[in-house]
């Protein structure tokens, strides 16, 4: 008796033909899934991050000095700008969905092209398959895939150029190396990240035109690749000093990083700068709890397998280098102190910024694709162990991502100051006074329309307000007696004027106050600036 293999072998031919549509149904699904279940547990905006970004995206569309103005200095601009296609929604602003969908759709693009890239080094289906399984369940992708945070965006970008800049390296078509500029240049305007790959891939370019016909082709090369790929840093310099006199405003501002992190240093708590040892060991360290141990000691195997084996060409093993360069990047940017990572036990008593593990989540993926691949004799073995890990994790819900959001620096319980206040402000005509440096989640918590906030980025009406809240601001939220509260610190030197309000309460992250009732016929309660520029 013969069994007739045909239709079998039928729909395997099929399912080759339609891959990468099957790999794209796969990932929406799980990322849809995924969302709904973070989403109905509230946690899809446990970052404070994740809701200023929001918060952002919407003071572009709606506000008391609406326009892309209020992209401001510190955070790249993309993000905010692909939210305002759906933040003027109230609940694509509240619920979160106006970030998480750029996160999920950056998910699935990242899955695709990590299966490309494998494909594109003669990597075989189980390979392709091992390594899109790597990326797709790993827990902390999938948590962070579901909120509005940026990592998930420069992880699609950056995925591409690479992939893109690995085809270029291989075939020498120019389109491949434009492509790979353009998404590397949209890197760029994500985080920070992209300005160290780059320059990274610029160098790798330089050095390919050289080996190819010397100083003069790699000149050539190198102006083509830059003038596209440099174009995002060119503008954001240019936009910080159109908008606020200095092209590294964004670098040294009172709200950059570098500030923060001086606030930290002058607690004694970023263990991290000038210790390069301890830099190098709170970064691995992020890896491992963002991978597993197992898995990040498969990627270790994966990645020897790629830049040894004299199988892959030296132009293979060149162009991969940008797989890389977030490790490096992560690296020198705690050494010099511009970035902070807690680690317990390590570098801090809690979890914070330990997500930045994930930058190399599809590097991890590409290389265990790659040497499953290779090693076709321990596929059974690598591929149980991998699936006993993944499995494990998932049901010892081992996120560390989603830990380091509920952390001391990454979340503050703002519920009980924004629900006080908007039971009052919903009920009553008035603005609210408050510096989004200190207070950012306040306006998101309270649920109220954007243009009752008075901000640092409202113009004539923070100008005003700031130095007599008492003629606009029927309320004010401001965290008493702390000088980094730029609300406080200017009401503070005018006692004439803080007698004018009474408290309505004090909670843990600012106080409440509203302006005394023999005062309200002074106050304006509608827009008065309509037309500032």
């Amino acid at each position: 008796m013969t069994i007739n293999t045909a239709p079998l072998q039928n729909l395997a031919l099929l399912a080759r033909k339609h891959e990468v549509f099957l790999v794209s149904l796969f990932l929406a699904a799980l990322s849809a899934a995924t969302f709904l279940i973070y989403y109905s547990q509230g946690l899809t905006l446990a970052y404070n991050d994740a809701r200023s970004h929001l918060d952002i995206g919407r003071r572009i569309v709606e506000g008391l000095k609406p326009g892309f103005a209020q992209i401001g200095s510190v955070w790249l601009p993309l993000p905010h700008f692909l939210m305002t296609f759906t933040i003027w929604n109230d609940f694509m602003w509240h619920s979160g969905l106006a970030g998480s969908i750029q996160s999920m759709v950056s998910f699935v693009a990242t899955g695709i092209l990590i299966y490309l890239f494998l494909r594109r080094l003669g990597v075989g289906t189980a390979g392709r398959l091992a390594g899109l399984g790597v990326f797709a369940f790993n827990t902390n992708v999938l948590y962070l895939q579901t909120t509005a945070m940026t990592e998930l965006l420069l992880l699609a970008t950056m995925t591409a150029g690479s992939y893109k800049f690995l085809a270029w390296y291989q075939e020498q078509k120019l389109p491949d190396l434009i492509l790979s500029a353009f998404w590397f240049m949209l890197a760029t305007l994500i985080r920070y990240d992209g300005w160290f790959l780059v320059i990274t891939a610029t160098l790798l370019v330089a050095w390919r035109g050289w080996k190819k016909g010397g100083w003069q082709v790699a000149e050539g090369m190198t102006l083509m690749f830059s003038s596209l790929g440099f174009l995002g840093i060119a503008l954001w310099l240019l936009w910080n000093q159109l908008i606020f006199n200095n092209f590294l405003y964004f670098a040294i501002s009172p709200y950059s990083a570098y500030a923060q992190q001086q606030a930290l240093l002058s607690q004694g708590n970023l263990a991290t700068k000038g210790q390069l040892l301890v830099s190098f060991l709170s970064y691995l360290s992020s890896l491992v709890f963002s991978h597993t141990m197992v898995v990040f000691l498969l990627g270790i195997a994966g990645a020897a397998v790629l830049w040894l084996d004299k199988k892959n060409s030296l132009h293979t093993r060149i162009a991969a280098l940008c797989l890389l360069a977030p490790f490096v990047f992560n690296i020198i940017s705690l050494y010099l102190g511009q970035s902070a990572m807690f680690i317990p036990g390590l570098s801090g008593g809690f979890w914070f910024n330990v997500r930045y593990g994930i930058m190399l989540a599809p590097s991890v993926a590409i290389f265990i694709g790659l040497l499953i691949d290779r090693l076709k004799n321990f596929r059974p073995v690598i591929g149980g162990i991998l699936i006993f890990v993944m499995v494990f994790s998932h049901l010892n819900q081992d996120t560390v991502a989603l830990e380091d959001a509920r952390s001391n620096l990454s979340y503050f319980n703002v519920s009980s100051l924004s629900d006080t206040l908007n039971q009052r402000a919903s009920q009553n005509e008035g603005f609210i006074l408050l510096s989004t440096a200190s207070h950012e989640t306040v306006i998101f918590g309270s649920s109220l329309p954007m243009k009752r906030f008075i901000t640092e980025g409202t113009g004539l009406y923070w100008q005003t307000a700031i130095v007599a809240p008492h003629r606009l601001a029927r309320w004010i939220v401001m965290q008493t007696d702390f000088t980094g509260d730029l609300v406080w610190k200017s009401v503070s030197s005018r006692p004439e004027v803080l007698v004018k309000y009474y408290i309505v309460g004090r909670f843990p992250t600012g106080d409440l106050y509203e302006i005394k009732p023999e005062y309200l016929p002074q106050l304006s309660t509608t827009p008065i600036y309509s037309g500032q520029k």
